[in-house]
């Protein structure tokens, strides 16, 4: 019994661990797109989007949240999970889309209710000193 109360427990920390969005600051940008409508078109189009992206994302190292309602899932690959309570602030609580982009440092550099593209997503990253030092250090 004890065994498998380590692992529920494990299992149950890790989920609220990963959806913790302060966890990744210094470490990686977060993009979160949210919704409340599961058929939201525009959310589909936001997340198609990005969707081809994989290698532009990465070295930016950025990380996309879906979230809809009350699910959330981790760039493209993972089935939905729940989202916790303290995850909840991040979500747009009405019909439509909401995106919203979170620096290295953990600030908000982006909030909209309209598709991002992915050229003016970028030019925000790659305008943002940390970025550009990396760049210069990748020279």
């Amino acid at each position: 019994m004890k065994p498998f109360l380590i692992i529920v427990f494990t299992l149950t920390f890790m989920q609220s661990f990963s959806q913790d969005f302060k966890d990744y600051q210094w470490k990686n940008r977060v993009l979160i797109v949210s919704t409340n409508n599961e058929k939201g078109i525009e959310f589909q189009k936001q997340i198609n989007l990005l969707e081809n992206l994989d290698q532009e994302l990465k070295e930016r190292k950025l990380i996309v949240y879906q979230i809809i309602d009350n699910k959330y899932k981790l760039n493209f690959t993972e089935s939905y999970k729940l989202l916790n309570s303290s995850s909840k602030k991040y979500v747009s609580t009405k019909d439509g889309l909401q995106v919203l982009l979170i620096g290295l440092d953990g600030g908000i550099k982006l909030k909209q209710n309209s598709i991002l593209t992915a050229e003016k997503l970028f030019a925000i990253i790659d305008g943002m000193p940390m970025r550009k030092r990396e760049l210069r250090k990748n020279r």
